[in-house]
């Protein structure tokens, strides 16, 4: 296991605009983006969720992860939270995956709102406490659905375990690339004031603050309720390079927001370029957090993939 830490800070500056991407071969096969007839953001109460059965499992260091399941036989899709926020913001996908078929489970990661405190010296690896849950479900093969920070871990537990995948879903992520072409982009995104700015202006898109001022609220709330939390970053269990990602011969899709200010559409173009036969989808009228700004379209796209690529 090698320990490439996670430094968010300095991974998220690794998307920048860069006439790099338009240059990247093109390998992947099969691009989308929203047809005109989208709605843009539609305010949105949350749905009524379904009954699920929630639970703790210890991972080590003094570490327990908080999960939901919602059982039954439907084939397992497994969401990865982003850095902000936790297993708790999956409410506008859980009821509408599990009236499709599906078994969903999220879990909060270490550190974070709802699972329990260890050590916070000991971050453990993030992609190993994944595979640790997926062995207590009983899950086999199961879809894999990350954002943001979530995709990092998603894209690292792929590289160690794609044999446990049906597919790979990536979103609003930089994976965490570590190859120097890519890094060498990072001066040209964010002044450093840009790390200065509130949260929700970072990774809430302008028209998701301006027409969803309650849904804005509490999506803070969800991000803040980490604050005073410190612990060291977890690591990787793989360099995760474009080699790595190069050689995943599994069904991914690829998406993002064309407002977000850390994975623009460009970067993702190029990301998408190195992923063989990937799918790409660009979601408009959405930042970093399209799982909360634009839940329909979030959800259709995912939907559409995952069925597509049912295991026989």
């Amino acid at each position: 296991m090698r320990n490439h830490t996670i430094d968010r800070r300095r991974l998220l500056k690794g998307a920048a605009l860069t006439g790099a991407a338009a240059a990247a071969p093109a390998i992947a096969s099969r691009t989308a983006t929203a047809q005109e007839s989208d709605p843009g953001v539609v305010p949105l109460k949350l749905p009524p969720q379904v009954p699920q059965k929630e639970g703790f499992l210890d991972v080590g260091d003094g570490h327990s992860i908080w999960y939901f399941d919602t059982g039954g036989n439907g084939v397992p899709v497994i969401f990865l939270h982003p850095g902000t926020g936790s297993g708790v913001i999956w409410g506008y996908q859980q009821p509408v995956f599990v009236q499709a078929g599906f078994r969903v489970i999220g879990y909060s990661r270490r550190g974070y709102p709802k699972s329990k405190l260890g050590n916070p010296d000991q971050p453990g690896v993030a992609s190993e406490d994944l595979k640790k849950l997926a062995d207590h479900l009983g899950l086999t093969r199961f879809h894999l659905v990350g954002s943001a920070a979530g995709g990092m871990v998603a894209a690292d537990f792929a590289i160690s375990h794609e044999d446990r995948l049906h597919t790979l879903v990536l979103a609003n992520t930089v994976m965490g690339i570590v190859d120097p072409d890519f890094q060498a982009i990072s001066p040209r995104m964010w002044p450093e004031e840009f790390q200065h700015l509130p949260s929700e202006m970072k990774e809430l898109g302008p028209s998701y603050r301006h027409l969803d001022v309650e849904g804005t609220k509490l999506w803070v709330e969800h991000e803040q309720a980490r604050k005073g939390v410190t612990m060291k970053s977890t690591a990787y269990a793989n360099k995760v390079n474009w080699a790595a990602i190069g050689a995943w011969r599994l069904p991914v899709l690829v998406m993002t927001g064309d407002a977000d200010l850390y994975m623009p559409p460009s970067i993702m173009r190029l990301f998408h370029s190195k992923i063989r036969g990937a799918e790409m989808h660009i979601i408009p009228d959405s930042g970093h957090s399209a799982y909360w700004e634009r839940p329909l379209a979030f959800n259709k796209v995912v939907m559409d993939f995952l069925k597509r690529h049912r295991p026989a």
